[in-house]
């Protein structure tokens, strides 16, 4: 089942939410305004008084009051993670520049840790194993293999969109809205 993009009263993305978890959302009256589709109904019991089913629906983007129990810096660097390099990468070696399916790459530091380099967005990068084996503890320059592409931090934005791989497409065009143009995900 997709999942719901859930906002803060501004508009800033906070994070992808479950449907039920939306759904309490909606319940709690905490859903301050939605954009997209209805992605998800459910029916509750049968009133008495009216004989009418009562039902609660979601949106796939919704806007969450009272987001301060869900927002985050936004100004931190997004949460690193193999998966999300390879997708800001598109799964394309820094170094011989060829394609891989995810299990054939591997996180390179630029700077190697053991050098001072540290395990962040702009030091690292998506290598093949055998390009990240014959660079080995050494910079791209000492190793005569300089990098085809730069190292970026991915804004909020970006940075959601790496983590699903389920996007509805009007979350996507939510989320590409603030993509900025030098993102791989343009290309």
């Amino acid at each position: 089942m997709a999942m719901i993009l859930a906002l803060d009263m501004t508009g800033l993305p906070s994070r992808w939410i479950m449907v039920e978890e939306a759904i309490t959302y909606q319940a709690r009256r905490m859903v301050a305004w939605s954009l997209g589709e209805v992605v998800a109904t459910y029916h509750g019991g049968i009133s008495r008084l009216s004989g009418e089913r009562s039902t609660l629906s979601t949106s796939s983007i919704i806007a969450i009051r009272g987001a301060s129990e869900i927002a985050q810096d936004h100004h931190a660097e997004p949460h690193l993670t193999n998966s999300a390099l390879f997708a800001r990468d598109r799964q394309v070696c820094a170094y011989c520049g060829d394609w891989y399916r995810e299990r054939e790459l591997s996180r390179d530091h630029v700077v190697p840790t053991y050098r001072g380099g540290k395990d962040r967005w702009m030091n690292v990068v998506t290598a093949c194993r055998v390009c990240n084996i014959r660079k080995g503890g050494r910079t791209p320059e000492s190793a005569s293999m300089p990098l085809l592409y730069a190292p970026y931090v991915p804004n909020k934005y970006e940075h959601l969109i790496l983590q699903n791989r389920k996007i509805l497409q009007d979350q996507m065009d939510y989320l590409m809205a603030k993509v900025p143009r030098y993102s791989r995900l343009h290309g």
